[in-house]
């Protein structure tokens, strides 16, 4: 069975939804991927929909919406997003924070920064997991 990974930010509308839409696409076969919150906002960041459909031609409104941490299956990782205010706590059985900045009404190059950053971090986990370099074993 695969290991299910949550990506994890207050408000779960722009950072961790690019995550969640990236490691879908990227390492379906490797784990399940979900995102959530602590709080919700009534759509995804428009600025991050336009960008990720740009570079990975990925329509986030398709498949996600925001949602709660009492939405989501149970979490072997969670993956915290860099919160600037505290970050919601999720149990599960490793956990790390990828300390992002938050990319919301920023520039175009902001954005395309945090794709890159959470595309290059999400290959590391995805090496690491192929390992089996967390402690994911009960």
């Amino acid at each position: 069975m695969l290991p299910n990974v949550a990506f994890i930010c207050v408000h779960n509308s722009c950072r961790s939804q690019m995550a969640e839409a990236l490691a879908k696409h990227f390492a379906s076969d490797i784990f399940t991927a979900c995102s959530a919150g602590t709080e919700t906002k009534p759509r995804i960041n428009p600025d991050a929909v336009r960008i990720m459909k740009e570079l990975y031609h990925i329509d986030m409104e398709e498949t996600q919406y925001s949602k709660l941490i009492s939405e989501i299956p149970p979490a072997d990782i969670v993956i915290t997003m860099g919160c600037n205010v505290a970050c919601p706590a999720l149990p599960c059985k490793y956990r790390e924070d990828w300390g992002l900045d938050d990319p919301s009404g920023k520039s175009d190059e902001a954005f395309i920064q945090t794709a890159k950053q959470i595309e290059e971090k999400l290959y590391a986990l995805m090496d690491r997991i192929r390992r089996k370099q967390l402690p994911l074993q009960d």
